[in-house]
């Protein structure tokens, strides 16, 4: 099972950035695909980025042009830089094995969740 540790988040003010990374266990990272959700308070997870083994990615429409998705395989390390950030992009921040996310084919995450990373967007 592919365990997943995410980092970077934080206190920021509205227009500011942050870049999140996630740490993912097993020799085998380079053939997943990897989402990042986020999940705010009283509301479902919800996919915000995805990227395909290969590297296509996908956004939500309301973090397209704002947020990037990375990743690099030697590391075993998926990022998400996250700028423009709003008020409502507060909320915890996982990622996740995620093979059809990244084609546009909505979302089905099938790793252990883990802790997450706060973001927390406020002046």
């Amino acid at each position: 099972q592919v365990q997943f540790v995410e980092s970077g988040g934080g206190l920021v003010q509205p227009g500011g950035s942050l870049r999140l990374s996630c740490t993912a266990s097993g020799s085998i990272f380079s053939i997943y695909g990897m989402g990042w959700y986020r999940q705010a308070p009283g509301k479902q997870r919800e996919l915000v980025a995805a990227i395909t083994s290969g590297g296509r990615t996908n956004y939500a429409d309301s973090v397209k042009g704002r947020f990037t998705i990375s990743r690099d395989n030697a590391k075993n390390m998926v990022y998400l830089q996250m700028n423009s950030l709003k008020p409502e992009d507060t909320a915890v921040y996982y990622c996740n094995a995620d093979q059809v996310a990244g084609y546009g084919l909505g979302s089905k995450p099938f790793g252990s969740w883990g802790q997450g990373t706060q973001v927390t967007v406020s002046s």
